[in-house]
Order: C-alpha cells, then sequence, then structure tokens
C-alpha cells in the first residue's frame, strides 16, 4: 500500500499507510433528503495575476467538478462561503461563475441554487438600510434572470448598519415581496464570518432565531428553507421544531450532520453543507442507504468523516476552504494546492498532515497512490523530511 511521512506535533515523523476506499452504492432517485454541496471554486495558478488581490479561475476545472457532484446526485450550492465568496472571489467572478454553473447544470438537469448578497455594496460611513436593499435587489435579480434559484446570503453590510432587529425585518420583507420563486434563507453564524457577528440584530442566538422565525413566518410562501451555520445541533432541532410547514431546515452544521439529516420523531433536515464538497461520494452513499432504509450502513458511512468535518472546520473556522481544496487536490479534483487570495496557507503543516490520517481512516481518500504522491510533494514543500 502506498505511505507517505507525516509530522507530529513532538516534530518527529511517521509512516502513515493509505487504504483502499471501500466500494460506494448511490441511487440519487431513493434519496429521501434534498443535499446540497456548497462547491469551491478552482484557481488558474499558471496565470499572470496578483494571488492577494485579483480573482483568477479555472472555469473548466470548476465547472467539471460541479458535474462530478450532480453525478453523484447531490445538487449545487453556488457562489457561497465555500466558493470564497466575500473572501477572495468577487461578485463580478461571483455573476459569471453563476452563469456558467446554471448553463451547465440545465445541460445535465442538475440541481442548483446560488448565493445572492450585497458584497459589492462598497463599505462606507453613513451606510444606509435602502442602499443595502437596492445591493441585495441587484444580485436577486440577476440570480433569477439566469433562471436560478436564490439562497438569500446574509449581508455583512446589513449587520454594519441594522440599528435593531426591525432594520433586518425591513430588509427580508422588502426582498422577499419582490421574488418570483421561494428562496433559501442562509444564516451564516460568526465562527465562519466574523463580521456577521449580531446578525438579526442581536449577539443572542436566542434572540435573533425569534426575529428569524417571525420574518420566516410573515413570508413563509416565499420561502423554501432555511440553512442555519452555527456549530450548534440544540439550536437547529430548536428552530426546525418551530418552522412553518412549509419551509425545509438545511443544517449547515459540519459537525453533527449525521445525526441532523437522519432526525427524530419530529422532523429532519435537509442538508446544505460546505463538508460535502469534501465528502461527496460518501455522503450520496450514506443518503442512499437511508433512503432505502439501512440506518446501520448510512451510520457506518458517514460517522467516520465526522472526525475528518470538525477538523476542517475547527477554529478559526472561516479557513476551512483550506482544507476542502487540500482534499480536492490529494483526490485529484484539481492538479494543484493553490486557492483565491492565497488562503492555501491559512492552515499549518500540522493541520494538514492530521486531515490526511482523518480522510484515510473516513475513507475519504478516492485513489491512494496519488493522495500519497500528492501529500508527499506537499509536505516537502513546507520542509517535512527534507
Amino acid at each position: 500500500m502506498p505511505s507517505l511521512l507525516l509530522p507530529k506535533p513532538d516534530k518527529t515523523l511517521e509512516t502513515l499507510e493509505l487504504s483502499t476506499p471501500r466500494e460506494l452504492r448511490v441511487v440519487p432517485s431513493v434519496f429521501p433528503r434534498t443535499v446540497y454541496a456548497a462547491a469551491h471554486v478552482v484557481v488558474d495558478p499558471l496565470n499572470d495575476y496578483d494571488p492577494w488581490y485579483d480573482t483568477n479561475i479555472d472555469w473548466d476545472q470548476t465547472i467539471a467538478f460541479r458535474e462530478y457532484l450532480w453525478e453523484k446526485g447531490l445538487g449545487v450550492a453556488e457562489a457561497m462561503d465555500t466558493a470564497q465568496r466575500g473572501m477572495g472571489l468577487d461578485w463580478v467572478a461571483s455573476k459569471e461563475l453563476i452563469r456558467r454553473s446554471i448553463d451547465a447544470a440545465n445541460s445535465c438537469k442538475g440541481l442548483i441554487a446560488c448565493g445572492a448578497g450585497t458584497d459589492h455594496l462598497i463599505p462606507k460611513p453613513n451606510l444606509t438600510i435602502e442602499e443595502v436593499i437596492k445591493a441585495y435587489e441587484e444580485q436577486c435579480e440577476v440570480v433569477e434572470s439566469l433562471g436560478g434559484k436564490i439562497i438569500l446570503m446574509a449581508s455583512r453590510a446589513l449587520t454594519a448598519c441594522a440599528r435593531g432587529p426591525e432594520d433586518y425585518a425591513t430588509v427580508y420583507n422588502r426582498i422577499l415581496g419582490q421574488v418570483s420563486q421561494p428562496v433559501i434563507i442562509h444564516w451564516l453564524g460568526e465562527m465562519f464570518d466574523p463580521e456577521l457577528k449580531g446578525y438579526w440584530g442581536s449577539t443572542s442566538h436566542d434572540e435573533a432565531m425569534e426575529t428569524c422565525l417571525s420574518i420566516l413566518q410573515t413570508n413563509s410562501s416565499k420561502i423554501n428553507g432555511i440553512k442555519i451555520s452555527l456549530l450548534s445541533k440544540e439550536k437547529e432541532i430548536q428552530m426546525r421544531r418551530r418552522l412553518p410547514k412549509n419551509i425545509k431546515m438545511y443544517t449547515g452544521d459540519d459537525f453533527n450532520y449525521p445525526e441532523l439529516i437522519l432526525g427524530d420523531e419530529f422532523g429532519y433536515s435537509d442538508a446544505l453543507l460546505g463538508i460535502f464538497d469534501a465528502i461527496a461520494g460518501l455522503a450520496a452513499a450514506a443518503v442512499t442507504a437511508l433512503g432505502m432504509g439501512d440506518q446501520n450502513t448510512y451510520t457506518d458511512l458517514f460517522e467516520p468523516t465526522v472526525p475528518l468535518s470538525r477538523h476542517i472546520f475547527k477554529s478559526p473556522t472561516r479557513f476551512y476552504k483550506t482544507g476542502v481544496v487540500f482534499l480536492a487536490y490529494l483526490n485529484g479534483f484539481q492538479n494543484h494546492f493553490t486557492m483565491l487570495g492565497g488562503q492555501e496557507s491559512m492552515r499549518s503543516s500540522l493541520h494538514l498532515a492530521e486531515l490526511i490520517r482523518l480522510a484515510n481512516q473516513a475513507g475519504a481518500l478516492l485513489d491512494p497512490e496519488l493522495a500519497a504522491f500528492r501529500g508527499k510533494n506537499v509536505m516537502a514543500s513546507r520542509g517535512v523530511g527534507s
């Protein structure tokens, strides 16, 4: 079996043998849940560009990865934070990404929903609620004009200028009153984006939930579901049980997704997760097993992925994208480990080494020979074994 040397916290090295992943059964027609993977983008590292400032996407590899997700039966949540939205991916590039992805989805009848926010709004003093509304309107119009379904993203601009819960109600009521089809609301917690602390007008998640639920109730006919990313299964379950019957809960909890998707006697969560970018085949096979009534296989497939996901999303959580792209590189979905904004440097060599160990345990390394070769190259570039 292929192997590679990995560093340990005491600065010694250990040899890890990589195992062959198990055969997976994927039957999208039996999926009992709606499942989206928030997909990353692939950089073109050979362009002449400034990696800290310029958005530079390899469109062929980026779209090819989405086609892989659709082949597995997963939906694509496009131009979200996993794609470095607002953290390297600007609105100009996001529009092109959304257009290309919708075209590709139409060609293969793939499920897709696209992020609409306010990230093109230039920060300035005295920003107004009306300006935030206009920014949301512009992005929503682009998504709908391309035939896309909207994921209404949380707004840093709204967080900055809102004076209380009533301003959030004003903005969301205006936008939801204009959309042509039901949207997915995204409540992204401050652990994913510190600039969103206090969203819905309160730093208390319980108080914020009350405001959010009130807005959902008022606009229930215009809402398909809500994705919450607070990394708290208790808060998600609490909110899930209080949703209007027609509104889905999409788990964004990359720590507790197997339990939340499985559900309880009162209901379950559908999924819109960044970790499903990294474990798409395993996720599709687990949801297949759930649809076939095989809870044991569902658990056997998902349980080993949880330590991997918790590691990838460990604090500072906003740097999880580095782990997602590193795993995509190890698995052959791109031919380099380069990211927008140079964010491949946001995790340490020890972090990446542990990611390889956990991915191996989870069966998430699709080609052990390739993963070993590429893992060695990355470790060598960081001084491991030299």
